[in-house]
């Protein structure tokens, strides 16, 4: 009997009974009947009704894992246009977009150094459409400012993209040729050359602030407002030393503009060979900038996996190896873990940079 006929009969049989006279305990068994009915009955179909509910819900998370991504996605950039980050944010942008059949969308969110962008990311929905990808600045800033988040455990790490440096360069008005040379004349002639940083608590100043610390020197800080302005003056002698990126120092070697004279990663550089590594003369020296994917911390297992599968694919893609190569970077083929050590790694050695120096944000 289907439900309906089963509970208007019992109702049906209340009515008959209110209009059919009866004994006092007639009409209490009969009540007591009628409600232990209509109990059962209610009671049988909320708990089917429950159990529907329950596999509705299961149906729909099998679904989002099996269509995922459904709808474009948003790539967060912390950072303006046309930068090294941004940059590398739209040749992968492009590949993921081929790989999902979904439009990965690139979306500046400049301001406080990256600090903006990033805490967009922080606090979205933790449902795959809204990513991130970072710079070496990203632990730069968890030594240099107070955040309203933990920078390790507040993220899902996807992947290590790949890891490039910096170069020492000077003007070729300087006589310096070399890292020893340059470490003789700053301890005979301390505070005599300049040193230029694209910011105070960024990325070029810690790295800088770093061979300080670990070569005895006195370099002088001079904070400007970007890597043009530095750049520009380096070349006009103004300022004697930068530890400019690979990708916008390389082409400036290359022409015989300004002096090399060593890299800050662990080994020499495939784009300038010839340049030897800081750490060949100052023991224990390294300083890598790198790039990497995150999202917001609970994601989906499965979504990681997926985006760093793809992300690795297309690093090995004839294009991109060719581009990542021109720039100085070596890719990395990693699983997410490995992004995560590195973040650990650098904010943890940064950390102990400010401290020792002194550093503090906007000073």
């Amino acid at each position: 009997m289907p439900a309906k006929a089963g509970i208007q009969t019992v109702v049906d049989a209340i009515s008959k009974r209110d209009r059919t006279p009866a004994s006092a305990g007639a009409k209490r068994d009969f009540q007591q009947t009628a409600g232990f009915s209509l109990g059962k009955i209610m009671s049988k179909y909320s708990a089917l009704a429950g159990v529907g509910l329950a596999l509705l819900a299961a149906a729909g998370t099998i679904e989002a894992q099996q269509k995922y991504p459904v709808r474009p996605i948003r790539l967060v950039v912390p950072f303006a246009p046309g930068g090294g980050t941004d940059i590398m944010a739209r040749s992968i942008a492009q590949k993921l977009s081929q790989a999902f059949g979904q439009t990965v969308v690139v979306d500046n969110r400049a301001g406080g150094g990256g600090t903006i962008g990033t805490e967009t990311v922080i606090r979205a929905n933790p449902d795959g459409y809204t990513m991130i990808i970072v710079s070496g600045s990203y632990a730069a800033n968890a030594a240099v400012y107070r955040l309203p988040y933990d920078s390790v455990n507040d993220i899902a790490a996807i992947a290590l993209v790949g890891e490039t440096g910096n170069v020492i360069a000077l003007p070729l008005s300087v006589p310096i040729r070399s890292i020893k040379e340059l470490i003789a004349y700053d301890r005979t002639s301390p505070g005599k050359l300049n040193y230029a940083s694209t910011g105070t608590g960024g990325f070029t100043h810690l790295i800088t602030e770093l061979f300080n610390q670990m070569a005895g020197t006195q370099l002088m800080h001079i904070p400007y407002k970007g890597t043009g302005p530095a750049l520009n003056d380096l070349l006009g002698g103004q300022i004697q030393v930068l530890f400019g990126s690979l990708p916008s120092t390389i082409p400036l070697i290359k022409q015989n503009r300004v002096r090399g004279i060593g890299v800050t990663t662990p080994r020499r550089s495939s784009a300038i060979p010839d340049i030897p590594a800081i750490g060949e003369v100052v023991p224990g020296y390294e300083a890598v900038l790198w790039y990497g994917f995150w999202g917001p911390k609970q994601l989906p297992k499965s979504i990681v996996t997926l985006w760093n599968t793809e992300i690795r694919k297309a690093l090995k893609q004839p294009d991109m190896r060719a581009r990542l190569a021109n720039e100085g970077l070596d890719p990395a083929d990693a699983p997410p873990e490995r992004f995560l050590e590195v973040v650990r790694r650098d904010v943890a050695k940064w950390n102990g940079v400010v401290k020792k120096g002194n550093i503090k944000a906007g000073s």
